[in-house]
């Protein structure tokens, strides 16, 4: 995803000069190309992601469409406030890309796991938050940023799922993309855990004989309450998808979203980190499968919902 994501940067602020990206301190071997096509749009601000923030902040005041960039937890939660205060509240043209969604980085631990940031970054006003799911959806999702006004957030991923788009495709900002038809249940997904999604769905048609409607969410912010609310009423049953904590992420999001709406899912389940922190390092496969959010344990929490629905 990343670099797809600086590939599509890279094309678009050659024909943009309002565009600028700003590392802290990160992206060696992926940069390079950029910065030295485009010096006066590319700067390293160290490490020193709150001093990163208010500088985009007021570049972009002046004009510029800055994109901020680091890892993890660091462009987000770390300068949380001058998001908010600097960014968010004067609307500025900020794009704070993090390249470490989920458990991305795993083996260093809760400090580089990205797992509360959807919940974090949505409740700020008027941010904007993309969360990609194949490289496709990145760089449109790059492209749709740079036309966006205001403050927003792309949340890339070290995994990412196999090409979903199709040549009548579009992407756009709130609205979700139907990668697999199905009519028995839905599977929503954001971000790279989509391929799971897409495995576990498979799984279930070849073993189980159930067709599972895949979403990928690729917009937690502004939801697509139409997708989902459709979705809802066509296969009744609805499971969320999310390598992130399932407090104020995308099943939150959607929960609070069809509930307004009045619709009720025949069953619904929110499949993600329930468990607090991380203590466990490892890799991202290794992460996903103890906290149940592989194919395997995706299927079997699938199963044991209808099941439990059958017998009520």
């Amino acid at each position: 995803m990343r670099t797809a994501f600086i590939e599509e940067l890279t094309e678009l602020a050659g024909a943009d000069p309002r565009i600028l990206l700003i590392t802290g301190d990160l992206g060696f071997g992926v940069f390079e190309d950029f910065a030295r096509r485009y010096p006066r749009q590319f700067l390293n601000a160290g490490v020193a992601e709150q001093n990163m923030t208010g500088l985009a902040t007021g570049l972009a005041l002046e004009g510029r469409i800055v994109f901020t960039y680091s890892i993890g937890n660091f462009p987000t939660l770390r300068c949380l406030e001058q998001i908010r205060n600097d960014a968010c509240y004067h609307d500025a043209n900020v794009k704070v890309v993090c390249i470490g969604g989920g458990f991305s980085y795993g083996p260093l631990g809760i400090s580089h796991h990205a797992t509360e940031d959807i919940a974090i970054m949505r409740s700020l006003p008027g941010l904007t938050v993309v969360s990609p799911g194949d490289e496709w959806e990145v760089r449109q999702a790059t492209r749709a940023l740079v036309a966006t006004p205001g403050t927003c957030y792309l949340r890339l991923d070290k995994s990412k799922a196999p090409p979903t788009h199709r040549p009548q495709d579009t992407f756009t900002i709130g609205a979700a993309r139907r990668v697999r038809d199905g009519a028995d249940l839905t599977i929503a997904a954001t971000g790279g855990i989509l391929e799971v999604a897409l495995e576990a769905a498979e799984e279930l048609a070849t073993l189980h004989d159930l067709q599972a409607r895949v979403l990928s969410v690729h917009t937690p912010k502004p939801l697509d309450a139409a997708a989902l609310a459709t979705a809802a009423r066509e296969t009744g049953a609805l499971f969320t998808l999310e390598e992130h904590t399932v407090e104020g992420g995308l099943g939150g999001a959607v929960a609070e979203c069809l509930l307004e709406l009045g619709v009720v899912p025949s069953a619904f389940r929110r499949i993600g980190l329930r468990a607090g922190f991380s203590s466990a390092v490892g890799s991202q496969s290794y992460l996903r499968a103890r906290y149940g959010l592989d194919r395997k344990s995706v299927v079997a929490t699938v199963l044991d919902v209808l099941e439990r629905k059958r017998e009520q």
